[in-house]
């Protein structure tokens, strides 16, 4: 039998006849596996047809192995039973124990938000657990997390099909932040004060807007961009020493300019939230290595 022909045969079919072998017979056979006897007897058929030998003969009242049969049942014994202890350990997740990797997608702000009290968790409760931060490109996400080389994504709320599971995780505002003594800035800032600012613009962009300036399009409103740069740190850097100010979410910006002491206020438009959404594929959702790490991902971005 060549290995052509051994990947046709069903997993279940070797299990029928590891359990002849063990009962000796058809009937006690099907009481073992709770099937009818014309389904043991039609899974044996198949399998002298698989193997192109009876495989047993029956003496009397029971079914004699053939010599094939007994050269085979040791192999096969063994690789049953590893395949039941790979899915049995697979289903026994526990994080004080297991061995594994996560790679999850993350851009800038939430690798800021999240990591410091993703891995506090991880690093308590999982000692062989280790994590792989990326940065994925969003028309990619969904045919990395299919193929497993992508445990898990955060991003904005993304245009994917049914297979991929989400959950919003975050919903966050608009401010603006200026140095401490910006002489515009006070407690607030209005919108005329808003647009006489020059401003820095967090961006992997070289051109064009972002989401506070196609607001203040919708009011007729124009800004000028000073700077254009890649990094909120930095940004928030240039912001502690000159009199640019910088648009950006609420919860990075708290994490961020804490260090700077830079002042944060309310940006003078209304605006949808910015919402962010944890992504997961649904061939992973019942995983428990998954669930348990998705609860901390959960926790970290609430916390």
């Amino acid at each position: 039998m060549n290995m052509a022909d051994l990947s046709r045969i069903d997993l279940n079919l070797l299990a029928v006849l590891d359990v002849i072998y063990t009962e000796g017979g058809v009937t006690r056979a099907s009481e073992k596996l709770n099937l009818t006897q014309p389904a043991i007897s039609h899974a044996l058929g198949r399998l002298r047809q698989a193997f192109g030998d009876p495989l047993f003969v029956r003496q009397g009242r029971s079914l004699t192995p053939t010599p094939l049969t007994r050269q085979l049942i040791g192999p096969l014994r063994r690789s049953l039973r590893a395949v039941g202890d790979t899915l049995q350990a697979a289903r026994r997740f526990d994080p004080a124990t297991s061995e594994a990797r996560f790679t999850i997608a993350l851009r800038d702000p939430a690798e800021m938000l999240v990591l410091p009290q993703l891995m506090r968790a991880v690093a308590t409760a999982a000692p062989r657990i280790d994590l792989t931060i990326v940065q994925v490109r969003r028309r990619n996400v969904e045919a990395a997390l299919a193929a497993g080389t992508l445990d898990f994504a955060i991003d904005v709320p993304l245009l994917l099909s049914e297979s991929v599971r989400r959950q919003r995780i975050a919903a966050d505002r608009l401010v603006v932040v200026a140095r401490k003594r910006h002489p515009a800035v006070r407690a607030g800032l209005s919108l005329a004060t808003y647009l006489r600012q020059e401003h820095v613009m967090v961006t992997s962009r070289r051109q064009g807007p972002g989401l506070e300036d196609l607001a203040l399009s919708q009011s007729g409103a124009r800004r000028r961009i000073r700077l254009r740069c890649r990094n909120y740190a930095a940004a928030c850097r240039v912001v502690a020493g000159t009199d640019l100010v910088l648009t950006m979410a609420e919860r990075y910006a708290g994490v961020l300019n804490a260090a700077y002491g830079n002042r944060i206020v309310p940006f003078p438009l209304r605006t949808p939230t910015l919402d962010a959404c944890l992504y997961w594929h649904e061939t992973a959702d019942s995983d428990p290595a998954n669930r348990w790490l998705r609860t901390l991902l959960l926790q970290a971005f609430r916390t």
